[in-house]
C-alpha cells in the first residue's frame, strides 16, 4: 500500500487482518483527532469559518493528515500493518527499498491522490491557461450552466471529500435550476 492519507489508510486497515501488508509512505503518518473537543473537526471548521476562502490558502499548506477517531491507528497496530518509508524502486518482483533492499511483493496499491484534469474542455475558455476550471463556488464563470463538483477548497475544507462533495453538489445544482428558470 502507497500513500498516507485517508484512504490509504483505511485500505491498508481492511487489507492488515488478510494479508501482509506494508504503508510506504513518504513521512511519517499524522494522525488528527477525527472529534476535537467533542464535535467533528469538519464542524468546526464550518462554524469557525476556517473551512472557507481566505483561510483555505492557509489549509491548503497543512501538511496530510489523517481524520481518525482511533479505530484505524488501532487497526493498523493490532494487524501488524508495517509502515516504512516509501520505496526507491519497483522491480518486476516487488521493491526495492532505499537502503537497496529488494523485496517481493504480491500487489502494489496506489492511494496517493489525484490530480483533476479536464482535457474535453480545452478550447472552451472555461480553464485558465493552466487546466484549471474558471468557477466560483462550482459554477463556471464563463460557461453558463456548467459546474463542479469534488474541487479541493470549492466551497470548503471538506470539498474534495465524501463528507462535503454532496453539500456542495446540492448547491451546484439548486445555482443551475435557478439559472435554467431564471
Amino acid at each position: 500500500m502507497v500513500g498516507g492519507g485517508n484512504s490509504a489508510i483505511q485500505i491498508a486497515a481492511e487489507l492488515g487482518p488478510v494479508a501482509d501488508t506494508i504503508l510506504a509512505t513518504r513521512r511519517p503518518i499524522g494522525w488528527t483527532p477525527q472529534r476535537p473537543l467533542g464535535r467533528d473537526l469538519h464542524w468546526w471548521l464550518k462554524h469557525t469559518r476556517l473551512g472557507v476562502a481566505p483561510f483555505r490558502r492557509l489549509l491548503a499548506k497543512v501538511p496530510v493528515s489523517v481524520l481518525d477517531d482511533g479505530h484505524y491507528r488501532t487497526a493498523l497496530d493490532q494487524h501488524g500493518v508495517d509502515r516504512r518509508d516509501t520505496f526507491s524502486r519497483l522491480t518486476t518482483d516487488g521493491v526495492v527499498w532505499a537502503d537497496g533492499t529488494k523485496e517481493a511483493v504480491d500487489a502494489v496499491v496506489l492511494a496517493t491522490g489525484y490530480r483533476l484534469t479536464f482535457p474535453y474542455l480545452t478550447g472552451s475558455g472555461a480553464l485558465d491557461p493552466n487546466g484549471t476550471p474558471l468557477y466560483q463556488g462550482g459554477l463556471s464563470t464563463v460557461a453558463p450552466g456548467l459546474g463542479f463538483v469534488g474541487m479541493e477548497f470549492q466551497r470548503s475544507f471538506s470539498s474534495k471529500t465524501l463528507r462535503g462533495v454532496g453539500r456542495d453538489a446540492g448547491h451546484v445544482m439548486k445555482q443551475l435550476r435557478t439559472a435554467v428558470a431564471g
